[in-house]
């Protein structure tokens, strides 16, 4: 059998490096652009190669857009060339090749001879305040990656991800200042009041009594979860600088009476306890594997017999999110020093060696950019038998509660 499986995979090195010789022979290249049975694959392959070269221009497009708040203007009323280019202040030969430009990558569209509105996608935009957020940010991630072979050869260090991202690799992280962490808390809180109502969503609950929101920031998700569950009782654990903006944020919601705000690192400090549901949303793809390890353990430990932890953030292995998780959010974490995605199977794996007895994926509304697994503290009948078929794969159920 091993010496079948070595001939197989022996001919098929052989048949991709002939394949790689005749691709690359530009002989072959004029022929196959010409020959009707190849000529559309081809040209499907020449625009997606071009596509991929002109990619940085057309995320700077939409850079623009998103700056000049053009998707905003253009919820209002469709305007035409001449007026937007008063209302941005731009010159009419700049205003004409940005409309024109974003035509052309759909995001805005014609409408009539002299005027332009909204496609889909940036309609889409103009109502999405979270990813128009995580745009604004990416000036950050473009200069570590002005130079890729230096940020791959020099490793992660001093970078601008990481310097925005201050908590990440801080050496004393409880000592950052509200002044330093105020922009990246920012956008973590545009884009968790999207995400909180998907959590939410595809978990009840109404079955618990104390939630735990470990790495909460400034309260959006426990905000969120007060209103669908009007006895749970709350608490937060977070650094010092974020508890402090989250105890008066929770306080103007009228939550002051409910929750409770612990200062802390969960890297050197224990959680607290008391809650019978724990939460960490986009907090373990934020740590290398040791540190998500203790992490969980610690989480682990603050619960009960009975206890529930939620996980929610991007998970790897979701089928059509192999360039979002490979490339976009790879260089994230590349540049930021600290952090990787992971598929639902190895959150699992890490669950399993933190002490939990069990844990599922969630269905979800946004499965492509967010993920939901509930681990268990105890095992049942039910948990043993998940267990024995879920090595492989994490199995999934619209809902749970307790």
């Amino acid at each position: 059998m091993k010496l079948g499986r070595r001939s197989q995979s022996s001919w098929r090195e052989r048949w991709s490096a002939a394949r790689d010789r005749l691709l690359a022979d530009q002989r072959f290249q004029r022929w196959a652009a010409t020959f009707p049975i190849t000529r559309h694959i081809a040209q499907r392959r020449s625009r997606a190669f071009f596509d991929l070269c002109a990619g940085f221009v057309y995320s700077q497009v939409l850079a623009a857009c998103v700056q000049l708040r053009l998707f905003d203007i253009l919820l209002e009323q469709p305007r035409t060339a001449a007026q937007l280019s008063r209302e941005l202040a731009l010159p009419m030969e700049s205003t004409t090749w940005l409309l024109e430009a974003a035509v052309s990558l759909e995001l805005l569209e014609r409408r009539g001879n002299d005027r332009f509105g909204l496609a889909p996608m940036g309609a889409v935009l103009a109502g999405n305040p979270a990813t128009v957020a995580l745009i604004e940010q990416h000036s950050r991630l473009y200069a570590d990656l002005r130079d890729p072979v230096a940020l791959l050869r020099e490793g992660r260090h001093d970078t601008a991800v990481s310097r925005y991202w201050a908590y990440a690799r801080a050496q004393r992280p409880e000592a950052l200042s509200a002044e330093q962490v105020a922009d990246y808390t920012a956008l973590m809180s545009a884009s968790q009041a999207l995400l909180a109502d998907h959590v939410v969503d595809a978990y009840a609950l109404d079955g618990h009594r104390v939630l735990l929101d470990v790495g909460g920031g400034d309260g959006t998700f426990l905000i969120k979860a007060a209103s669908r569950a009007p006895h749970l009782r709350l608490v937060l654990f977070d650094l010092p600088a974020l508890a402090e903006r989250a105890r008066i944020r929770l306080a103007e919601a009228g939550l002051g009476a409910r929750a409770e705000v612990v200062a802390g690192d969960f890297h050197s400090g224990r959680l607290p306890t008391g809650a019978d549901i724990a939460t960490l949303l986009r907090v373990v793809h934020d740590q290398d594997d040791d540190a998500a390890l203790a992490l969980l353990r610690s989480v682990r430990r603050a619960l009960p017999e009975d206890g529930v932890l939620l996980i929610a953030e991007p998970m790897a292995g979701t089928p059509g999110t192999e360039r979002l998780f490979k490339a976009y959010l790879g260089s994230i974490f590349l540049a930021a020093g600290t952090g990787r995605a992971r598929t639902p199977d190895e959150i699992g794996s890490l669950l399993r060696n933190a002490g939990f007895a069990r844990s599922r994926l969630l269905a979800c509304r946004r499965d492509l950019f967010l993920s939901v697994v509930v681990a268990h503290c105890s095992p049942s009948k039910s948990a043993r038998a998940f267990t024995r078929i879920g090595r492989g794969t994490l199995a999934r159920s619209k809902t749970e509660s307790r």
